[in-house]
């Protein structure tokens, strides 16, 4: 069954499909810019976080002097040419 008239050749509806196809992925893509710019913008112009220290609790804990040892025992492997 053929399409009388002008749609008779294929190449027609199928350029104006892919031009449609087309205008949808410049428009998707320019949402897309546009919406990474707002997001940048309200990254930009959020206010900075507090300087302040978050207090932890292990901050308050006094180590007794076995642990105190032990966790100079792991900073002296950890640390950048010590010898023991």
């Amino acid at each position: 069954m053929s399409v009388p008239g002008q749609f008779s050749d294929l190449r027609v509806p199928a350029l104006f499909v892919l031009g449609l196809l087309g205008l949808l992925a410049l428009s998707a893509a320019a949402v897309w810019v546009a919406l990474g710019r707002y997001a940048a913008r309200l990254r930009r112009d959020r206010p900075a976080p507090s300087s302040d220290r978050v207090w932890h609790p292990q901050e308050s804990v006094t180590l007794t002097p076995a642990e105190e040892d032990a966790f100079d025992e792991v900073v002296s492997h950890l640390t950048f040419g010590a010898r023991r």
